[in-house]
């Protein structure tokens, strides 16, 4: 048996995987094999994995390895600084990210399987970095929900950690694809919470990058009226920050500038964190262990943040006790017209391309909600929750920005106010697209941090820190101004230094 046969890359990050494929210690081909029996495997019993074509991402590894075979050792280091990700399996999104050969279902029995005849800018960027793209991720219909239990794809997405559980959502399958191990890195998108809360939900890390970092294009200048962005889902701050530095920044046309990105590398952050997690810059954190209006949250979650606020206060950190000035209904308020808009206007554009009048069960109640929802919005109300986002965005500008003794450089939160919800609880079945959000049982009650990073277009990021006394896993969320991703990725790197996470779920194991 050779050594690429024999290489288990279970214990291994993204990085780590492609440092070996490039430098011999396995091949892409042998990465690829062990990725396509993982789903064959572990996605019966979770449903993480949609639309893979093994045969097609095994004929690329093969690619890259006849590619490598041609190198000298001292080509292949090189090479491996500008494609950290040489060869690593991954999936995307079941969403609008256009991949040639890999079509989108959006999470919906409606498209059928939307086939793409170009790359999105960032699958060029991941491909470019080395990255074999050979399946996607199960999703929430059009991404409207905290979790991922659309019919189109059979099952609910199950939680690796404990099944009758929510992988989260509308990036489910990512998470739970990450935490049973069938991939070391995989795509995400994330609207209000669509990143972070499944990160939470399944133990990975999280980050929803600021406003105008990603490529969008080019068919789309963006998301759901600036509230949308992408980014990897990963099992080490390492990978985070490599996956930023390969694909960050703006593309041709772009409606937003990028902020600007730190002098020294993401990956160069990280490593100087890691190496000595207490030298890192000390920061004036916000935090809060209640909501946005001092309700109590479940116990579990607001214990694992008290034990965050000090495990930062410990490393130098100045904590403060500060909610952000704004509610989580005022929050969520404007940003829904926004987001039933763009579901009905991407609803009746494929209708009127097809020819074909939508059916009834094509769209599951909620989504058929929301359009019913958007359609009576009139075009100055549409203005108007436009102007209210920007409001509240200057206001928590503010609140997030140092100014000697005043404001705070990042604010502490959980993600979800509760541990991962049982399978059903927040299934699409509420024809009431209002009462599905806010109403008494509505997602706001789960998920009302989340949100504020989206209207604003700041990052903010979860980080794995905390269990449930169910054994589920609980994150932390940390904000911070446009362009702070650094600042996230440093607090980041100093909890995986101290108090690792483990890379897969038990039950993955």
């Amino acid at each position: 048996m050779s050594i690429a046969e024999r290489h288990d890359s279970s214990s291994l990050d993204a990085t780590a995987l492609g440092a070996d494929i490039a430098l011999g210690a396995t091949t892409a081909l042998a990465a690829m094999q062990q990725a396509v029996d993982s789903v064959a495997a572990r996605n019966p019993s979770i449903n993480a994995a949609c639309g893979v074509q093994p045969e097609a991402g095994l004929r690329l590894a093969e690619a890259m390895d006849a590619e490598l075979a041609s190198l000298t050792s001292e080509q292949r280091q090189a090479l491996l600084r500008d494609r950290p990700f040489l060869g690593v399996p991954t999936l995307l999104k079941d969403l609008a990210t256009a991949a040639i050969g890999l079509p989108s279902m959006m999470g919906s029995v409606l498209y059928g399987k939307v086939q793409w005849n170009l790359d999105a800018d960032i699958v060029k960027r991941y491909r470019r970095a080395g990255l074999i793209p050979f399946g996607r991720t199960t999703s929430a219909e059009l991404g409207l929900s905290p979790t991922t239990e659309s019919p189109v794809y059979g099952p609910a997405t199950q939680n690796p950690w404990k099944k009758g559980h929510s992988a989260g959502g509308s990036s489910g399958g990512a998470g739970a694809a990450l935490a049973s191990g069938m991939v070391r890195i995989a795509h995400g998108s994330d609207g209000g919470g669509s990143i972070r809360i499944p990160a939470s939900c399944c133990g990975v890390l999280g980050l929803k990058p600021s406003r105008g970092l990603m490529p969008l294009g080019p068919l789309k200048g963006e998301g759901w009226g600036g509230l949308a962005t992408e980014h990897m889902m990963t099992l080490s701050v390492r990978d985070c920050a490599a996956a930023l530095d390969i694909s960050a920044g703006a593309d041709v046309g772009a409606p937003y500038a990028a902020p600007v990105q730190p002098a020294q590398s993401y990956r160069g952050v990280v490593a100087r964190v890691a190496a000595d997690p207490r030298a890192a810059p000390r920061r004036r954190i916000a935090f809060i262990n209640t909501t946005y209006e001092g309700g109590a949250i479940h116990p579990d979650v607001a214990a694992t943040l008290d034990e965050a606020a000090a495990f930062f206060a410990a490393l130098g950190h100045e904590l403060v006790p500060a909610a952000p000035p704004v509610g989580s209904e005022e929050v969520l308020s404007p940003m829904l017209p926004l987001i039933a808009s763009a579901a009905a206007n991407a609803i009746d554009s494929f209708v009127a391309a097809r020819g074909r009048r939508l059916a009834a069960d094509e769209l599951q109640p909620t989504t058929l909600g929301a359009r019913e929802y958007a359609r009576a919005i009139s075009g100055a109300q549409y203005v108007a929750c436009v102007d209210t986002c920007h409001e509240i965005t200057r206001r928590i500008g503010r609140f997030l920005h140092r100014d000697g003794a005043q404001g705070y450089d990042l604010f502490l939160s959980p993600v979800l106010a509760l541990p991962p919800a049982p399978i059903g609880r927040y299934a699409m079945d509420n024809a009431d697209y209002l009462a599905y959000r806010l109403g008494k049982k509505g997602v706001i009650g789960y998920s009302p941090f989340a949100p504020l990073a989206n209207l604003t277009g700041m990052p903010a990021i979860s980080i794995p820190f905390g269990m449930s006394a169910d054994g589920l896993p609980i994150g932390i969320q940390v904000m911070g101004p446009l362009g702070a991703e650094a600042q996230l990725l440093e607090l980041a790197a100093q909890v995986e230094t101290l108090r690792p996470w483990p890379l897969t779920a038990p039950m993955a194991r």
